[in-house]
């Protein structure tokens, strides 16, 4: 017999009992699926914080309160007070050449209202060179001043998430006035969107205030971070170096971390690649589930085929063709069930994109596609060779 008569076989036995067949696709579908959906997520993860760290530029430099270890996390300092004052922002830039200028964070939280819509997101105390620093344009209105921060006004920049929200896409808000934790702010600018978004959160979700309204509103009497631009990218070492030094003065060396943005993206994305590899390791342990699924219904057609395979050693099949022939039907089981489940998966990550961030990878699909092979042929093996080994004239004996 030739490989096209045994496929014929094959596709004919498992077309006699669909429903089993289909049963038995089941787990590899499920395992799939579960591979395809799960690495996507987390290669979306991975490209959202790449662009939302590459939108702030290779020259950024961020001095955080407390002893901040992002291998593995804040060590509890982190969420302590802090410890910096505004006159650190003067220090810092008189202290390096390699600094262009520098810029403190003020962070609380606040929830908004206007004409009976609510939102609730991060509120940011920032001087006005927080916006050149962080490459944030507005879309409509104009960016905090030097004058809004002088007068600790009460004046407003949204993002362009909580603007939507609010207003509805492309609307103008600026000049209202909005509700801020129950205090009056005029809006005076929307920012441009820098993409992003859903559950994972966005850069375009957050509001801008001046940091001197922001520590009143916020009971703050110190700025939680800096953010420091170099003067271009071949100087970020040494601006980092002059940074320290200068902080060193007055604090100790677990009061604060000075990281820059390609070094905490690099450790982000190493991080988010072991979670990306979890993911798709626990879903293939329902690949192996589904195979070892595959092997025990092949083992149960075996029995209730005895008689088939007897009566076609008898006129002349040979032990190889009968063990072809359930190797094959295991085969196409597996492979069958692996495309379904990579139709499943990528539609799956269709619909989820809509919330969070995903992204099909194509060495996902054929890791997926070619572990759902290998199943078939590892797991089909056993029962192949337990048919071809069956005695023809105690198989056709077999009630």
């Amino acid at each position: 017999m030739n490989f096209t008569e045994y496929i014929k076989l094959a596709i004919n036995a498992l077309r006699t009992n669909k429903t089993r067949s289909l049963l038995t696709m089941l787990g590899i579908i499920i395992g799939v699926a579960s591979v395809i959906l799960l690495v996507s997520i987390g290669t979306g993860l991975q490209k959202w914080v790449t662009e939302q760290f590459q939108s702030m530029g290779a020259n950024t430099i961020m001095v955080m309160a407390g002893d901040v270890d992002v291998t593995q996390g804040p060590r509890g300092a982190m969420m302590s007070a802090s410890k910096f004052e505004l006159s650190d922002v003067a220090d810092i830039e008189r202290g390096s050449d390699a600094i262009k200028q520098v810029s403190p964070m003020v962070q609380g939280f606040g929830s908004f209202s206007y004409g009976g819509k609510t939102s609730s997101t991060e509120v940011w105390g920032l001087w006005e060179n927080y916006f050149d620093i962080a490459k944030f344009e507005p879309e409509y209105g104009r960016i905090i001043t030097q004058n809004d921060v002088e007068r600790s006004r009460r004046v407003i920049v949204l993002g362009n998430k909580p603007s939507k929200d609010l207003f509805g896409d492309g609307a103008n808000p600026v000049g209202k006035t909005l509700t801020l934790n129950d205090v009056q702010f005029e809006i005076v600018g929307v920012l441009k969107s820098k993409g992003g978004g859903g559950a994972m959160g966005s850069a375009d979700d957050f509001t801008a205030i001046p940091i001197t309204t922001a520590m009143r509103q916020f009971d703050r009497d110190r700025p939680f971070m800096m953010f420091i631009e170099a003067i271009d990218s071949e100087h970020v070492a040494q601006a980092k170096t002059d940074a320290e030094k200068v902080l060193l003065r007055r604090l100790e060396d677990d009061e604060f971390t000075v990281l820059e943005s390609t070094q905490l993206l690099e450790t982000i994305t190493q991080f988010l690649s072991v979670i990306t590899a979890a993911l798709g390791g626990i879903a293939g342990i329902s690949l192996l589930v589904g195979g070892i699924g595959i092997m025990n219904i092949m083992l149960v057609s075996v029995t209730e085929r005895t008689r088939e395979i007897g009566l076609r050693k008898a006129v002349g099949a040979t032990p190889r063709d009968i063990m072809m022939q359930f190797l094959i039907e295991s085969v196409i089981l597996s492979l069958f069930g692996g495309a379904i489940g990579i139709g499943l998966g990528s539609l799956g990550s269709l619909g989820i994109n809509q919330f969070i961030g995903t992204s099909v990878t194509l060495w996902s699909v054929l890791l997926a596609f070619g572990f759902s092979a290998s199943i078939g042929i590892i797991f089909g093996v056993t029962p192949a060779i337990r048919a071809a080994r069956l005695d023809p004239i105690e198989a056709l004996r077999y009630e």
